[in-house]
């Protein structure tokens, strides 16, 4: 869309959005690491001092250190586990920023019960079986309605453009907005209708622990994507 602004990936400067993606796991897991290697060395440190301070008269029995040693392996076994489990969760989001940085600027269609308003447009999409009529309203994040409309659909794809005003002709500024999908039956009754958002991505960033796309004032994480461009 002409006048959109630059799309951005948000990461430190000097480095790219994986390496803040990775930078983020990477801190995430050292704690945990540190949190069970402290339990590990709390268990190990108990265990030595019991072996020293029993009665030589009365060792300890030699079923009850087996079962110490059993759950000595077992804290050793997790905190592998945690590292090996760490480096994979690393490479498998460095993996997704690097399929997502791929998409700035261009168009997306994410699934969302939020639409996007950029540039004082924006979109949605969805499917009917036959022509039916359907109410569409848009709301901001207070829950007061903005803008409504009820049209005759086509049996398939429909795509429904807001330009942005609110029923009284009031420009709103660009950002988030939720909306809602209804088919009206015969009877006035209604049924929510599924619906996906079309908006241009203009930004990507790691956020506790997943990788999240911007539209706009629109966020999403990125396996809410169903197609790029187009």
């Amino acid at each position: 869309m002409s006048g959109a602004p630059s799309p951005t990936a948000t990461s430190p400067a000097g480095s790219g959005p994986a390496t803040a993606a990775a930078s983020s796991i990477t801190q995430t897991g050292t704690s945990a690491v540190s949190s069970l290697t402290g339990n590990f060395n709390n268990f190990l440190t108990m265990l030595m001092t019991q072996l020293k301070s029993q009665d030589p008269t009365q060792p300890l029995d030699s079923t009850q250190f087996i079962s110490e040693l059993v759950q000595f392996s077992s804290v050793e076994q997790q905190i592998a586990t945690n590292n090996n489990l760490t480096q994979l969760i690393q490479l498998t989001q460095a993996s997704q920023i690097e399929q997502s940085s791929s998409m700035l600027g261009k168009h997306a269609t994410v699934n969302s019960a939020e639409l996007s308003l950029q540039n004082g447009s924006s979109q949605i999409n969805f499917t009917t079986k036959t022509s039916e009529t359907v109410a569409i309203a848009v709301y901001n994040a207070g829950g007061t309605q903005l803008q409504t409309g009820t049209f005759k659909t086509n049996a398939g794809v429909n795509v429904w453009q807001w330009n942005g005003k609110a029923a009284n002709g009031v420009t709103l500024p660009d950002g988030a907005y939720k909306v809602t999908v209804n088919s009206i039956g015969s009877n006035g009754s209604t049924s929510a209708i599924p619906f996906t958002v079309t908006g241009t991505v203009t930004s990507v960033q790691s956020q506790n622990g997943s990788v999240q796309l911007q539209m706009g004032g629109l966020t999403v994480p990125f396996n809410s994507v169903q197609s790029v461009g187009g």
